[in-house]
């Protein structure tokens, strides 16, 4: 795929481990397997229309024809899985992500920290300099070595491969939304509408999701230049309870996209119309299944009983 919105494994040649920063355990209420990453919306389920109506898409993304999809009753997360959630898995069970193995994960340029900038950058991705290898940099130090978590416990966890959000699903009694089931909710009940919330990127001048602002890769016109994740809990959530499945962070889906590759969706803060116009909830991307980036996260998902009845949007 393009490197511009996931470079890949193979995008840079690995590293030596380098040591995490460690983050505090959390404790977390066990329950139920279920009970691990906060609410989950239960929806019953249907027909919808799944794909590009306004032809926006990207060819190679694959997002049209527009057709009509069945989805079982099913339930998902509210919000994408948190910094807080995923400490408390890695303290419980000692799991080490894809990046810890690898030794190095891939951050935006502007965001790479100080310290990580002095020995740390392994290369840049061919074709999307903006992109960095950078040893070190992992979910609990996502800006590479030096950076850390602080005040980020309700951010979005990031530097999730594929397979590291297998094993959390694994370990809650989840699994990952399939990318039909994850559009559906993502449109929050919406037929065929541009994003969750409409076709209005910004209606009334209200900003609805975390993408870019400014001047794509070098300059982001927000506050300070800011860029980076926000709260899972940021900005309004759709008509079906979800937050942030524009923009924020990239979310993997169950489903292949070809031979090697998995679906990711949703878009992220790198997302912007001049060059990955991809936060538009018809829009789909890949990448392969041990490749993490820092605007790389996920949502879990369940199965509900077929008789299961439900008003959208009701919350377990």
């Amino acid at each position: 795929m393009s490197a511009c919105c996931a470079p890949g494994r193979a995008c840079t040649g690995g590293a030596s481990a380098t040591a995490v920063l460690p983050v505090p355990a959390v404790r977390r209420d066990a329950a139920t397997a279920t009970a691990f990453g906060g609410r989950m919306a239960e929806l019953p389920g249907g027909a919808f229309r799944m794909g590009d109506a306004f032809g926006e898409g990207y060819h190679a993304d694959r997002e049209g024809p527009v057709r009509g999809v069945t989805v079982a009753p099913f339930a998902i997360d509210t919000t994408a899985v948190t910094n807080a959630e995923w400490a408390a898995f890695a303290a419980a069970t000692c799991y080490r992500t894809d990046a810890e193995r690898h030794g190095s994960s891939y951050v935006f340029h502007l965001l790479v920290h100080p310290k990580a900038a002095e020995r740390h950058i392994l290369g840049r991705v061919p074709g999307a300099p903006w992109w960095l290898g950078v040893a070190g940099a992992t979910w609990d130090a996502p800006e590479g070595p030096g950076s850390d978590l602080v005040d980020r416990a309700d951010h979005p966890v990031v530097h999730i491969s594929y397979d590291d959000a297998l094993a959390y699903c694994d370990w809650t009694g989840t699994r990952l939304p399939t990318e039909a089931e994850w559009e559906y909710a993502a449109r929050g009940g919406l037929d065929g509408a541009r994003y969750p919330w409409g076709d209005d990127l910004t209606p009334g001048g209200r900003e609805m999701c975390n993408t870019w602002l400014g001047r794509f890769p070098h300059r982001s016109d927000r506050p300070g230049g800011r860029t980076g994740t926000v709260p899972v809990t940021a900005y309004e959530p759709n008509g079906y309870g979800l937050h942030n499945t524009s923009g924020n962070v990239w979310e993997w889906c169950a489903d292949a996209f070809g031979p090697g590759e998995r679906v990711i969706r949703g878009g992220s803060y790198l997302c912007h119309a001049s060059y990955c116009n991809r936060y538009r909830v018809a829009a789909r991307s890949h990448n392969t299944p041990d490749s993490s980036t820092g605007h790389g996260g996920f949502r879990r998902a369940r199965d509900l009983a077929p008789d299961h009845t439900t008003e959208k949007g009701a919350t377990a």
